[in-house]
């Protein structure tokens, strides 16, 4: 299942390489979640990690099972009406994330299988690791 020569989905192409983000600093995580009345957040549908030189990995899921990880700004939230909406915003302590806030990224490993592309993709920290993974379409955080 892994592989380091390709993470190219065949439908949404390579996307950011993951490795830019070694050496940098989390300074921030911004995620988006869907909220439907009163039940508790779901989420988060996408992440976004800033490091101390201002750049921002965006890392999400896509409906073909593959882990989209590109360069992008978060984007605003949105209302869908009936079916609830989706809130963007500093996720605190809501992904293990936040317990590696201001720590540098020491390693970046992938994981791909062939049809899909990337489908894991792990943060290695002085404190610990992250872990993101497409699951069954959704993002998956350890």
């Amino acid at each position: 299942m892994e592989s380091e020569k390709s993470n190219g989905c065949p439908l949404h192409g390579g996307g950011a390489a993951a490795q830019s983000l070694v050496g940098g600093l989390l300074a921030e995580v911004v995620g988006s979640q869907h909220v439907y009345g009163s039940d508790a957040p779901a989420g988060p549908l996408d992440v976004w990690l800033i490091d101390d030189r201002a750049a921002t990995v965006h890392v999400t899921t896509g409906s073909d099972g593959c882990l989209i990880v590109e360069e992008s700004e978060p984007h605003t939230g949105y209302d869908m009406g009936d079916l609830g909406r989706v809130t963007v915003g500093a996720m605190g302590n809501e992904t293990p994330f936040a317990d590696h806030i201001g720590e540098s990224i020491l390693t970046v490993r992938e994981e791909h299988e062939p049809n899909t592309g990337r489908v894991a993709l792990e943060l290695s920290f002085p404190t610990g690791r992250v872990r993101c993974e497409s699951w069954a379409e959704d993002l998956r955080l350890m």
